[in-house]
């Protein structure tokens, strides 16, 4: 190889081929290509130090880029998963409701809940310090006016994804649990962080998998030819690794 980069995690990469460790093993393939169960066992191998300074500031976070052979501008692809080991994040619920939803938003552990309040707060404030936005179906005509914020950023809730919904409590709960939404933008890719390196290759291993099954699952009859093209694993720092898509 030329010209070597090494990376805290156990992994070097040099022109077009990948060399990485597993259990003492240096493997090597061309093209940068990893299996998932090597890779996995790879990250386990070399986790984040936790007498590391930097690890300790940086909680590294391990995430999927994919990308699929269909045309992600005339299909609107979205879907919500929740990851049986979740994705190791603190999960901030804005949600939209009133009485007695807005006290079982609050109950299931909401971090805000309100009406036009919140709306006034976003619109003046610039304010989002949130990561998902739950509302009952009746606070939609508050919440649409907040559509050319919350949009762009991937913040407005909708029914597809379960978070327009009566049983705003039920949402809250799921989000706090690990519930991710992930959809397919211009350029045909999905990204989807899928857990903390710390988790260690069997809980990733179970997030990976259940991602996969969803994504596979949801295909769209539309779709024609090769669905996943592409699939790259990386951790946070980290370069990517292909994973070979034929065997997923």
């Amino acid at each position: 190889m030329t010209n070597p980069m090494q990376f805290p995690h156990g992994f070097v990469f040099g022109g077009a081929t990948a060399a990485y460790q597993v259990e003492g093993e240096t493997r090597t393939h061309g093209k940068g290509k990893v299996p998932w169960d090597d890779f996995l066992a790879a990250q386990g191998r070399f986790s984040p130090d936790p007498a590391s300074d930097f690890y300790n500031q940086y909680p590294v976070d391990l995430e999927l880029c994919e990308e699929f052979g269909i045309n992600g501008i005339r299909l609107s692809i979205a879907w919500s998963r929740i990851f049986p080991n979740g994705t190791g994040k603190n999960v901030r619920v804005l949600v939209f409701a009133k009485g007695d939803k807005a006290e079982a938003a609050k109950a299931a552990g909401a971090d805000y809940v309100g009406e036009m309040d919140l709306v006034e707060k976003i619109q003046k404030e610039n304010w989002f310090d949130f990561d998902v936005v739950v509302a009952s179906p009746d606070m939609m005509g508050v919440v649409g006016r907040l559509g050319k914020v919350l949009g762009p950023k991937g913040l407005m809730p909708s029914p597809k994804a379960g978070t327009v919904t009566p049983d705003v409590a039920k949402a809250v709960q799921e989000s706090k649990a690990g519930k991710v939404e992930y959809r397919l933008d211009k350029t045909n890719i999905i990204h989807c962080p899928i857990g903390k390196v710390s988790f260690g290759p069997e809980k990733l291993a179970e997030n990976f998998n259940a991602l996969m099954g969803a994504i596979i699952k949801a295909k769209p009859a539309a779709s024609k030819g090769q669905y996943i093209k592409s699939c790259v694993a990386a951790s946070t720092m980290g370069p990517g690794v292909k994973m070979n898509t034929a065997k997923i």
